[in-house]
């Protein structure tokens, strides 16, 4: 049985009267690649921010490695092996690759002068694992001369030599193109043989049914749908479902037909 790397559960968060989550069920274990999905809305934004420590929950418990966690925080949530890329993917795009991926982290020797050569030995090493295999950029090279996909490995890249074992992906794939969304695929797929885990998180729902191993769907601040790829036959069936759940009156598709899908109690 595969380690889980973080478990929620029954998982509250409100605001005033506001509830943005209302008991939210979730579970990342080692080696997969969960998909996360869910219309504007859902509670997607705040179950990232829960799960890297930035808002504390009101209500529920969270395990790591199958241990309750309190006062969680950024840095508890970072101890956990927890990182987060989000949309902007906070990248100094005229700094070199190398220079991103050990920025507030750098090697440093004795009076604290930096290990430049171990640097850069280093980020070679980063973009090698994670599948960085193009031969026109290096260490040196300045991410804003890399197209949208590569600095989502650099980002990928730095959260790994911060010793992430999940990383947070939150829309990564937006804004590109069918080869850049490839690129980004080769990387997380890199991270998953790694045996590390990926949380995917797209508003684009073939994306997420082309490169998730699960998916749980969120709605209304609860989980309406976790499925394993295997019970689901295609992208088609979880946004039928997705739209029955947005507009009942008759479920159909995942939920109705028993293929595909476990619905959330």
């Amino acid at each position: 049985m595969a380690e889980r790397i973080i478990e929620l559960r029954d998982i509250k968060k409100s605001y005033g009267q506001v509830y943005a989550l209302g008991g939210v069920n979730l579970s990342v274990d080692r080696g997969e690649v969960v998909g996360l999905i869910g219309d504007n809305g859902a509670g997607k934004s705040t179950l990232i921010k829960i799960l890297s420590g930035v808002v504390q929950p009101t209500s529920g418990e969270i395990l790591v490695r199958g241990e309750p966690v309190t006062g969680w925080s950024p840095a508890r949530s970072r101890d956990a092996g927890i990182e987060t890329v989000f949309q902007d993917r906070a990248l100094a795009v005229q700094q070199t690759i190398v220079r991103n991926i050990f920025m507030g982290r750098e090697l440093t020797g004795f009076m604290g002068w930096l290990k430049v050569n171990k640097e850069i030995e280093e980020a070679s090493r980063l973009m090698r694992e994670i599948g960085f295999t193009s031969k026109v950029f290096t260490p040196h090279s300045i991410v804003g001369q890399l197209s949208g996909g590569e600095r989502q490995g650099v980002a990928i890249a730095r959260a790994i030599y911060k010793k992430a074992e999940l990383i947070v992906l939150d829309e990564p794939t937006t804004a590109l193109s069918l080869t850049e969304t490839a690129k980004v695929f080769h990387f997380v797929r890199q991270v998953r043989a790694s045996g590390r885990s990926i949380l995917f998180i797209g508003h684009n729902i073939h994306h997420v049914f082309d490169i998730a191993d699960r998916f749980v769907v969120l709605d209304r601040g609860k989980v309406a749908l976790t499925a394993d790829r295997s019970e689901v036959k295609s992208a088609e069936d979880l946004i039928n479902f997705m739209e029955d759940v947005a507009h009942p009156g008759g479920l159909a598709g995942l939920h109705d037909s028993g293929d595909a899908g476990r619905a959330a109690r």
